[in-house]
């Protein structure tokens, strides 16, 4: 019976162990046996993932190298409309021959499991705010529309709180200004505005 236990990412490395200097390659298609990823965007259990891998003996080890590639589904983070985007992830890991702490990852029974490898990887690269496009505008904050869907709506201005109470008030102009005239005309003749009327004077 095998120490280890055999997932779809298990492979056989017992023409390399011992073998420094030995490598091998393989292209593998994994239907992912959980999903990869808690948050918006994740690669579901079941989807297929190409793992171009490369093996390589060497005097303590195998060294593990790989190119990842996959399809990651989710939601946009602005406006939740249903996204996919492509996952392509490199890797390189040593399984180790010894049980030594200094090492991650051991060889067992001439065989390395690359599960926790790919996962680690896969995950990290996946974005925590994914979006459907870089210029999404999101949702409408008052009605949860999409507003890629109404570009003609107009947005609302936003009012400081604290101004709240000014906001019905307008400036007022001084009603003497608005009155008076800056010019005012003196009729001629009348040299003093202040004197009765009809009276002359005369000038000996």
């Amino acid at each position: 019976m095998p120490h280890y236990a055999k997932t779809p990412y298990t492979v056989t490395v017992h023409d390399l162990v011992h073998r420094a200097g030995e490598m091998r390659e393989h292209l593998l298609t994994v239907a992912v046996p959980s999903q990869l990823g808690e948050g918006l965007l994740k690669v579901p259990e079941g989807a297929p993932l190409e793992i171009d891998l490369r093996l390589e003996g060497l005097h303590d080890g195998i060294l593990a190298s790989a190119h990842v590639s996959g399809t990651a589904v989710g939601e946009c983070s602005r406006c939740l409309k249903a996204i996919e985007q492509p996952v392509e992830v490199d890797l390189a890991e040593l399984f180790a021959y010894s049980a030594d702490e200094a090492f991650d990852y051991q060889v067992h029974d001439d065989h390395v499991d690359l599960e926790p490898v790919v996962r680690d990887a896969v995950v990290l690269s996946l974005p925590f705010q994914p979006v459907c496009r870089p210029d999404c505008p999101g949702l409408d904050p008052e009605t949860g529309e999409r507003l890629e869907d109404v570009p003609d709506r107009q947005p609302r201005v936003q009012v400081d709180p604290r101004w709240s109470a000014l906001a019905g008030f307008q400036a007022e102009t001084d009603p003497a200004s608005s009155t008076a005239s800056p010019d005012t005309d003196v009729p001629a003749g009348d040299d003093d505005p202040g004197a009765p009327e009809g009276a002359e004077t005369e000038k000996r």
